[in-house]
């Protein structure tokens, strides 16, 4: 028996809470949910998840996906899971993907009724935690009043830091009638300090705890988020899925390898070893040009990693000359040197001496830069590639400098880091995504498709 209900499924629908129980509603909510409220709420979640990892899933595969459920009933998960990967998944990494989301939402009824004890135990060890803690942390029968996180904090403590924390409280409470406002706020400082300090503790081991070796962890998690023991790895991805990028282009190729034209010399020639009968049609063979761009990469702060990702994707692309030109830019810009660029192991140190890197950001004075080079570097056979967070100073400057470099070249397309749902919240990626074609690449997953669409 499967259960529709999987990491998410704890959480109540009518007030938002998660866990075992709801404050508001005093008992477990998921249990008032009706199964096929349970039901669409997780079919909802989990198509959404799918489409917002860049999968085309829409109403004619949800609807065939669905009519093929109620055929094959919910009773086994296995079957489930196959019927619902073969419609919804077709190419390789739509599959990892949606084996990876699968798992998250869709577990079996035991391991549901498993997690859901669990839960509900680890939440009333927590309330009885919080509970010693006013207790605990009081001065003349009076709590003193902690943030509500830090309570929190106090119950995940081990059980050695929160008897040591209990030793110090009652140490010093019966000098209390002495001073007693001297050593309330004495108790109360040590103890916001050691919360505080373990605060970070959990914080850190959360952050560690995520999977690190997993290429479909790499592939969708944030690049500014990699370790350095990961980005030799990342690099081996990078080029795994560049080769299946030139792959599909040379196959696209070869798949619509002549034009509609008809040559009529190459026809009448080749009739000739027919008597004149032209059985054999010849077709004006497709011109195919090599993409020259123009990369302005921003090296300002901590975009130097996602810069040099983005260079090794876009390098890698059969479809790109090897006559592309790269600038570096922060307050400044510099020109990057072709054999700086023949061993892309060395170009981080490159930019690093450069003495454009780690200064702040002014996107204007860059593509001004960019458009006096001579002879122009921005034609309308040029695509320019902006690589950038859009956080620049003089936006006015910024905004004009890119609407004329758009005149200037065949197109420009801006990469940015930030996931495009925080992009309301900037005014500079608000202001400059008017004037080109900004496309999020906070991933090697959204590099990969951006790279590919520039094709």
């Amino acid at each position: 028996m499967m259960s529709l209900s999987g990491r998410y499924s704890n959480r109540c629908l009518h007030h938002g809470h998660s866990g075992g129980g709801c404050h508001e509603c005093h008992h477990d909510c998921h249990d008032r949910q009706k199964p096929e409220d349970v039901l669409y709420d997780r079919m909802v979640r989990f198509i959404n998840d799918l489409r917002a990892q860049g999968m085309p899933v829409g109403l004619r595969e949800t609807g065939d996906m669905l009519t093929a459920l109620e055929l094959v009933g919910f009773e086994d998960r296995d079957t489930v899971r196959a019927v619902m990967r073969a419609i919804l998944a077709g190419t390789k990494r739509e599959q990892e993907v949606f084996d990876r989301l699968f798992g998250l939402y869709f577990v079996s009824r035991e391991e549901f009724e498993k997690n859901r004890q669990a839960m509900a135990q680890a939440q009333a060890e927590l309330e009885a935690r919080r509970r010693e803690l006013e207790e605990t942390l009081s001065v003349n029968g009076k709590p003193i009043e902690l943030r509500e996180d830090l309570k929190d904090v106090y119950a995940k403590m081990p059980q050695s830091e929160r008897d040591r924390l209990r030793d110090i409280a009652d140490k010093f409470s019966g000098k209390m009638e002495h001073a007693p406002k001297l050593y309330e706020g004495f108790i109360r400082s040590v103890f916001m300090k050691s919360l505080l300090e373990q605060q970070m503790v959990l914080e850190d081991a959360a952050e560690g705890a995520m999977p690190l070796d997993s290429d479909a962890d790499l592939m969708f998690r944030d690049i500014s988020n990699f370790k350095d023991s990961e980005i030799p790895r990342a690099y081996q991805l990078i080029d795994q899925v560049t080769r299946r990028i030139n792959g599909e282009i040379v196959a696209r190729r070869k798949a619509a390898g002549r034009s509609a034209a008809l040559d009529f010399r190459r026809t009448i020639r080749a009739g000739l070893s027919t008597g004149g009968a032209l059985c054999r049609l010849k077709h004006k063979k497709r011109h195919s040009r090599r993409k020259r761009v123009v990369m302005l990469c921003d090296v300002s702060g901590s975009m130097l990693q996602f810069s040099e990702f983005a260079i090794r994707f876009i390098k890698s692309l059969s479809e790109v000359s090897d006559h592309s030109e790269i600038f570096l830019f922060s307050e400044q810009v510099q020109r990057v040197s072709p054999f700086a660029l023949e061993d892309m192991s060395r170009f981080g140190s490159y930019a690093r001496t450069s003495g454009v890197w780690g200064r702040g950001t002014n996107a204007g004075r860059a593509l001004e830069a960019v458009m006096d080079v001579r002879p122009a570097v921005l034609t309308p056979h040029t695509v320019l590639i902006v690589l950038s967070d859009a956080k620049s100073v003089d936006l006015n400057r910024a905004e004009t400098a890119l609407s004329q470099a758009k005149r200037q070249a065949g197109g420009v397309v801006w990469m940015n880091p930030i996931p495009e749902a925080k992009w309301q919240y900037l005014r500079g990626v608000m202001r400059l995504k008017e004037h080109c074609d900004m496309v999020p690449c906070g991933t090697l997953d959204e590099l990969a498709r951006a790279c590919a669409k520039l094709m």
